[in-house]
């Protein structure tokens, strides 16, 4: 009899990262598996890795130029067991459907674990924003939502945004929504705080993500009082992963992006980060410029066939990935944890690949997995959501009490059910189990659907 991966391998035969993803928590789950033989009579592992819908579509365009195009569009409603499918949009050239359905996935148990009535799923296009006008942009959004309109609402599907989809092109998506359905509702998250945005949420996932890694600091008597960080990434992620790590004291020496890396030894203070926000969120430049500014710096770039990346072969204590998938290989862990890394705390979805995850949880580093550590941001989504129900506004200190608590819980919740089955310590497999267990738990509940 074939297993689950090799029948999944056979059926979604070039689907990489989503095989990758899968497989993480298959192999992770299976004393879970063992411990409830009903789950293996009702196939629960079969039906949660298929999704429960796949919508696919052509999005046509114009540019400035009277040209057209076309992209393709998509959505993953992968489960909605716990609640209407939540998740983000991603607009970037490498999206397929391997890439959303992995990044589906991993939501479904990110949700889960944030302790909200959420399910997952995620969507997108291989439209790239970047160098498009505003009316470029805005054509597109209202072509890709002239179709996804159909398949979302407050208490079906509730998209956010995710890499390339801003405030911008969520206003533009969400005014095509409320034309076509003629209704003001929910429907999309990360809006605009005039009109239904909740504050905190582009801060969200990086806030989050230090929060996390402040939790397992202390089980060791610990806090990011004097910790040299590395981060990957200049987006809204790093940027405020980065904020939150100075305001708790530790120093900040790296931030990426497409093109290569800066190492920056005094630190990248609150002047340096503002100036970075200037750069990339309005002038739109590389992060090459940042040494043109701050000379004692040093650019170096990244290519994609190096055997490892330089950026993580710095003197450092910790480290926050939060780029994009698979920016961690085995060489880049073994550099890191050579270098004194002992804590890494994910804020990209799935930045290290399987063969670096062993590298940390063998070396028994303080290592936090995505979907544990970077639910912040889904977690202020869902307090979005909550806010638009009820019409009304929290106020920033609200919000982030609420996110503060919504990560420690979290913490607590990968620790509890890791030690449950004997693996203390190991949030990659807590983060993986406890998620599983809510999600089919759920799906049992409701038959054979």
């Amino acid at each position: 009899m074939k297993t689950t991966m090799e029948l999944l391998k056979a059926r979604d035969l070039h689907e990489k990262e989503f095989h990758q993803a899968v497989q993480e928590v298959v192999e992770t789950v299976q004393p879970v598996m063992d411990r409830n033989p009903q789950y293996r009579q009702n196939a629960v592992l079969e039906r949660i890795i298929e999704p429960e819908r796949v919508i696919m579509f052509r999005v046509p365009w114009m540019d400035d130029q009277g040209q057209v195009h076309v992209n393709r569009g998509f959505r993953i409603e992968m489960n909605s067991a716990i609640g209407p499918y939540k998740g983000g949009l991603r607009f970037h050239p490498s999206v397929n459907l391997s890439i959303l359905k992995f990044l589906a996935f991993e939501q479904v148990f990110k949700n889960a674990l944030t302790t909200l009535s959420m399910g997952g799923g995620k969507g997108g296009s291989d439209f790239d924003p970047k160098g498009k006008s505003d009316n470029e942009v805005m054509r597109f959004c209202q072509s890709f939502m002239a179709e996804l309109f159909r398949h979302i609402g407050p208490d079906t599907d509730v998209p956010a945004g995710d890499i390339g989809v801003g405030a911008r092109e969520i206003g533009y998506l969400f005014g095509m929504y409320k034309k076509l359905r003629n209704e003001f509702t929910g429907v999309l998250t990360g809006k605009s705080l005039g009109w239904g945005g909740s504050l905190i949420r582009p801060e969200a996932t990086g806030y989050g993500s230090v929060y996390f890694a402040a939790e397992m600091l202390a089980t060791r008597n610990e806090n990011l009082e004097g910790k040299i960080c590395l981060v990957s990434g200049t987006g809204n992620v790093a940027q405020f992963t980065t904020e939150k790590i100075l305001e708790l004291g530790g120093k900040v020496v790296t931030l990426s992006d497409s093109t290569g890396y800066i190492y920056d030894e005094e630190g990248i203070d609150a002047g340096k980060l503002a100036f970075v926000k200037r750069l990339k969120n309005i002038q739109r430049g590389r992060i090459k410029e940042y040494t043109e500014k701050y000379v004692k710096s040093v650019y170096k770039e990244v290519e994609p066939e190096q055997e490892y990346n330089p950026l993580w072969n710095h003197k450092a204590d910790c480290a926050f990935p939060s780029a994009t998938e698979n920016e961690i290989n085995p060489k880049d862990a073994l550099n890191l944890i050579n270098n004194g890394v002992n804590l890494v705390c994910e804020g990209a979805n799935m930045p290290s690949t399987p063969e670096a995850i062993n590298v940390f949880v063998d070396k028994k580093i303080l290592y936090a997995p995505g979907k544990a550590s970077n639910a912040g941001g889904v977690a202020v989504s869902g307090l979005e959501m909550a806010q638009n129900s009820m019409r009304l506004n929290w106020p920033a200190e609200e919000v982030d009490r609420r996110l503060k608590m919504i990560m420690k819980n979290i913490h607590q919740t990968c620790l509890d059910a890791a030690a449950d089955y004997n693996e203390p310590g190991n949030y990659m497999a807590g983060a993986n189990i406890a998620g599983f267990s809510k999600v089919v738990n759920a799906m049992l509940d409701q038959g054979l659907v």
